[in-house]
């Protein structure tokens, strides 16, 4: 159940902050933007680390360095998201987004790729997703 609630909150802040660097962008620019919020993600990040303080010393060596790179993709996430935000609108940008999370998630878990267990996807999953694909196109026309 705490999963559902916190992937609903990931869910919100997406939007909210897809929607809050769509504004900042138009006032300052994309990249600016996309500054800014990195930026702020770090601070928050930052001092949230030093009040849990759960972080374990010496552990990023034990990490394959690709995946350190992380971090990177959310410049090309946030120009990408406000670039959409502004030429197609919030509904259709975060319901393109999600189909496509989906896809590429389908491919992890059938491929079993960054160490997760391979799944097999069955037709009610292939089903699932094409309703969504089809809910957006009518959501769009």
């Amino acid at each position: 159940m705490r999963g559902i609630i916190f992937a609903f909150l990931a869910g919100a802040c997406i939007t909210l902050q897809g929607v809050s660097n769509a504004r900042i962008s138009q006032d300052i620019g994309t990249w600016q933007a996309a500054t800014i919020t990195q930026l702020t993600g770090f601070i928050m990040s930052f001092l949230i680390l030093l009040f849990v303080r759960d972080a374990k010393r010496g552990v990023f060596k034990h990490v394959k360095r690709l995946y350190l790179i992380g971090g990177t993709f959310a410049a090309v996430i946030i120009f990408s998201e406000v670039t959409a935000i502004q030429q197609i609108g919030v509904t259709f940008t975060i319901s393109s987004l999600l189909i496509a999370q989906l896809c590429l998630t389908f491919i992890i878990d059938i491929k079993g790729w960054f160490g997760m267990e391979k799944t097999k996807m069955r037709l009610p999953q292939f089903i699932g997703i094409g309703l969504m694909i089809v809910g957006v196109v009518i959501l769009k026309f």
